[in-house]
């Protein structure tokens, strides 16, 4: 076949030319948006008893036009997107007035993930994402198919799987592909509710809401259930009704947290989808498909917020490049939900090809002193600066104050020593094998292994107080992950030598020029 021969796609929407377009079903789904006004309008008949007042039509019908626009926009863009695949790239042709054409070549592509949100699935549809791993947008990550039939999207997905292979030189999938590295056990619920998201959600939602009203002109408080719970609580002491409502907060953000969990990690599979490809299924409304190189992975973190931690449980992110930028690498890493620390654990050491997980085998080396000494200064600066912000006021205006901030000061001193000691114990470092492992963190303790080959840089930080306790902080670059993954607050000897044994020659430039400038040096 000539090179620009293209690929036939079997399914209805390609032409005789080999071009194929977006499923014609997109058009019902760009419609579908302009129920969102419609629910709106209906939503506040009811709250305004069938008597919407002016500034609410207005609000309303700029929504329904703003619907409209994005309606036609997404209709257009059905009109004029078409896409093929040739042997050796993929070609994209989009716009009215402004016309774009896009073409990546097989070899860049690093992986093909689909997506489909409820109305794509109610209506048979998919979105595909062709990604080269590229930081940057979409202009120079790939392209993007949003609205192709499921039938059609896995057909092109099986296609330049083909290709690629075929580029690679594999002539089959291997005896691995299509394995099972771990599937869902909903077990696992039990870790939902131990995040702080949850409840965070519930303010957010609960201001989304107060503004939107406050928009429309009406006052949330006027409304006839808030009113009448207004007058329940306040029949009771205040200290009562503080502590319903926070255990209301805290009731509905654990529900919100399990269905978020439910949600995102529904029919979850991490797999190897083919000899060298790693590939995560997850969503129950919105489904994902995430495809990571295996060549491309340089190690894995192990992740372990504080609420998680208490109860042994860990979440697990690769280490891996040509994921996209710092928003699309958070998302799209993730191995796991949040597991048995033990099973992420082992899923690390699998994926990794080690018999052991090195976030599990390596002995860590514990830092200086002086590193438990910051952390403890920390700790007593913002419990002084609270109290101050007490018992200033109260030296003026009533002893209360005063009482209230040197006991709040000593309560929040013992709370902050205590996390001061849990983040130094949580500090160390270790070569292990072909690995760099460090791990740091209280609040969300965070362990990483990272191939000693793929650190292409070190940088060195000194803040003015950890240059009076001798410390640094060293970070290990690459090009892989979040890009710098930091060993912190270790001695200036011991990191600079840590850094020589961990890729030797890297770093020999800067350790002469620190001998040369040495105290006693001559």
């Amino acid at each position: 076949m000539t090179r620009d021969a293209s690929v036939q796609n079997p399914a209805d929407t390609t032409g005789q030319d080999g071009w194929g377009r977006l499923n014609p079903r997109l058009v019902l789904v760009n419609l579908s948006v302009m129920a969102a006004p419609v629910a709106m309008f209906a939503a506040t008949s009811v709250l305004t008893g069938g008597e919407p007042n002016l500034q609410a039509l207005i609000t309303l019908a700029s929504f329904f036009i703003t619907c409209l626009v994005i309606a036609g926009i997404s209709i257009m863009r059905l009109i004029t997107t078409r896409y093929r695949v040739t042997e050796d790239r993929v070609e994209l042709h989009k716009g009215l007035l402004f016309r774009s054409q896009r073409s990546v070549p097989v070899d860049r592509i690093r992986s093909v993930d689909l997506t489909a949100n409820p109305l794509h699935r109610i209506f048979g549809l998919t979105s595909l994402k062709v990604s080269t791993g590229e930081q940057g947008g979409s202009e120079t990550g790939g392209l993007s198919l949003d609205g192709l039939s499921v039938s059609d999207a896995t057909a092109l997905s099986r296609r330049l799987t083909e290709l690629r292979r075929a580029r690679r030189g594999h002539a089959s999938a291997g005896a691995d592909a299509d394995a099972a590295v771990a599937e869902l056990d909903w077990a696992w619920l039990r870790y939902a509710p131990l995040t702080v998201w949850g409840v965070g959600g519930v303010f957010i939602a609960v201001a989304s809401t107060y503004r939107t009203l406050h928009e429309m002109k009406i006052d949330p408080l006027e409304l006839g259930i808030v009113k009448d719970l207004t007058d329940r609580f306040g029949s009771v002491p205040l200290w009562f009704g503080i502590l319903v409502t926070l255990v209301v907060i805290v009731l509905i953000g654990i529900v919100g947290s399990t269905v978020t969990f439910i949600e995102g990690w529904g029919g979850y599979r991490l797999e190897r989808a083919e000899a060298g490809m790693l590939r995560v299924r997850r969503g129950l409304l919105i489904t994902r498909s995430v495809s990571i190189e295996e060549q491309r992975l340089r190690g894995a973190e192990v992740a372990e917020p504080l609420l998680l931690r208490w109860a042994g449980g860990a979440r697990l992110k690769a280490v891996a490049s040509g994921l996209g930028d710092e928003d699309e690498n958070s998302s799209r890493s993730r191995l796991t939900p949040a597991v048995p620390l033990a099973l992420a654990q082992r899923i690390a050491a699998d994926v990794l090809g080690e018999d052991t997980s090195p976030t599990a085998e390596a002995v860590l080396v514990p830092h200086p002193r002086a590193a438990l000494r910051r952390r403890f200064n920390r700790a007593l600066m913002y419990a002084a600066l609270v109290a101050a912000v007490l018992i200033g006021p109260g030296l003026w205006l009533t002893p209360v104050l005063v009482h209230t901030g040197w006991i709040t000061g000593l309560a929040l001193l013992a709370v902050g020593a205590a996390f001061a000691l849990d983040a130094y114990r949580s500090l160390g470092h270790a070569l292990h094998g072909h690995y760099l492992v460090t791990r740091a963190g209280t609040f969300n303790r965070r362990t990483v292994a990272l191939e000693r080959d793929g650190i292409v840089g070190w940088s060195i930080t000194r803040s003015f107080f950890q240059r009076r306790a001798g410390l640094l902080t060293l970070g290990a670059a690459t090009a892989a992950g979040s890009g710098v993954y930091k060993v912190r607050d270790v001695s200036v000897p011991e990191g600079l030598a840590f850094a020589e044994e961990a890729v030797p020659g890297l770093l020999a430039p800067f350790l002469e020029q620190h001998r040369r400038h040495a105290p006693g040096s001559r």
